[in-house]
């Protein structure tokens, strides 16, 4: 181990058998922590080569459990955000390529942070639930061309080790080691195609356009180089997508935007989004013929019909695509109004995120429990004129006393004497 560290220290390229040497040592207990940390500093300053951070994502890949989807007909298309606030494309896409007949089998996670995960979410539903066996996944995908189920079994645990090893060694912010810790997951979770959507700006993982594009061209180039064919759609996240923050609220805003009435930069980034997956799937010739389809499928109700029918395949209540009123529902509406004239010039994403939490939307620690109806819906987005006392957004509360939330979005939401324009929501699509 200390000649593969001053291999990597003098920025030499580490073979497949010396990558896959310490990630089963490290994985074994076999290298200790600290020469790992060494490894991985070296890394930061030294950077990978494509060839290494695919055999670093494949010997993650290789650390534990593969999820075997080859029983379920047809490509399958997987589809991962980097994260951000209001994020619900995953509650409208699922139905939405469903509809398309691609196979969708996700896998999901609990969410830490301002709002709840997808599953959270769709908990949101009375008597969903993910907890259904692997040979029931596959079956509700073949029959329904889409299902959700639980992160299980020991997927990456390389990965996992890694990272909380990169927490506490301020290697975190290195591309090679966040792509390929991305990708592990993807690939050990079975996917033949991969859509990245890969958020920008200050409510973002990665804050500029540069970082963001480097980040998409290193997973991109991952995937297609281990045989799974992949892309990525850099997205704006220097504001909240949509208008909902919350549990309830964006499973209520997902309904909407299914049935045609969705925000206009949620529904175009789905399209977007969607019609990637679908052309990846091989069920549309051109990004534009799948963008029709979808398009055709959300005007004439099967997309939502979808929505429904995947609903009450994981015993949730199907009655909530027609009747939203039966989501949980906050005791108090608190509208938050505009303090002077002006132009909405900055939405501080992660702020406005952080507000939802401590309204009870999301986790701060893994023990937290998530109040499903909290959370807050913008009335007012980047460019919006504003008039003093006209409402910024709306707080769903089950706690009068709010006024520190309130001081949050204040300072989130910052109004301009000038006009300002919306920003771009699509920035690049990185395909090789």
């Amino acid at each position: 181990m200390v000649d593969l560290i001053q291999k990597k220290r003098d920025g030499e390229q580490l073979t497949t058998e010396e990558i896959q040497f310490i990630v089963e040592g490290y994985t074994n207990g076999t290298i200790p922590d600290y020469q790992v940390s060494a490894w991985l500093m070296a890394v930061y300053f030294q950077n990978m080569t494509e060839k290494e951070r695919a055999d670093l994502t494949m010997a993650m890949v290789a650390s534990g459990d593969q999820i075997d989807l080859r029983a379920i007909e047809g490509v399958k298309v997987d589809k991962h955000s980097t994260g951000g606030v209001g994020d619900t494309t995953t509650l409208v896409l699922g139905p939405l390529v469903a509809a398309a007949g691609v196979p969708v089998a996700k896998m999901s996670g609990r969410g830490l942070g301002h709002t709840g995960g997808t599953i959270d979410k769709l908990e949101a539903i009375e008597g969903f639930h993910v907890e259904i066996t692997n040979e029931q996944f596959i079956e509700l995908v073949n029959k329904n061309k889409i299902a959700i189920i639980g992160q299980s079994g020991n997927l990456t645990p390389a990965d996992k080790k890694l990272y909380s090893l990169r927490d506490v060694t301020a290697t975190v912010n290195s591309i090679p080691l966040i792509a390929s810790s991305i990708m592990s997951k993807k690939i050990a979770a079975g996917a033949d195609a991969i859509v990245l959507d890969v958020k920008t700006g200050a409510g973002a993982f990665m804050k500029t356009l540069e970082d963001s594009r480097e980040l998409a061209k290193a997973m991109v180039n991952i995937g297609n180089n281990v045989g799974r064919k992949t892309m990525a759609v850099i997205s704006d996240m220097s504001q909240p997508l949509g208008f909902a923050i919350g549990n309830a609220l964006e499973v209520k805003e997902a309904i909407d935007t299914l049935k045609g009435e969705g925000p206009e930069d949620l529904t175009e980034l789905c399209l977007v989004l969607g019609s990637h997956m679908v052309y990846a799937a091989g069920k549309a010739d051109t990004l534009e013929e799948a963008r029709q389809t979808l398009l055709k499928l959300i005007n004439n109700g099967e997309a939502l019909a979808k929505f429904k029918l995947f609903i009450e395949a994981q015993g949730g209540d199907g009655s909530v695509v027609d009747h939203p009123e039966r989501l949980p529902q906050a005791k108090y509406q608190i509208e938050l109004p505009a303090k002077n004239d002006g132009w909405v010039a900055e939405i501080i994403a992660d702020h406005v995120g952080t507000a939802a939490m401590w309204l009870g939307a999301g986790r701060a620690t893994k023990e937290s429990e998530i109040d499903l109806a909290v959370g807050m819906m913008l009335n007012k987005k980047i460019g919006a004129s504003v008039k003093a006392g006209e409402s910024l957004a709306t707080i769903y509360s089950n706690d009068k006393e709010i006024e520190h939330v309130k001081e949050e979005l204040y300072r989130s939401i910052i109004l301009s004497e000038e006009k300002v324009e919306s920003p771009r929501l699509i920035h690049e699509e990185i395909t090789d």
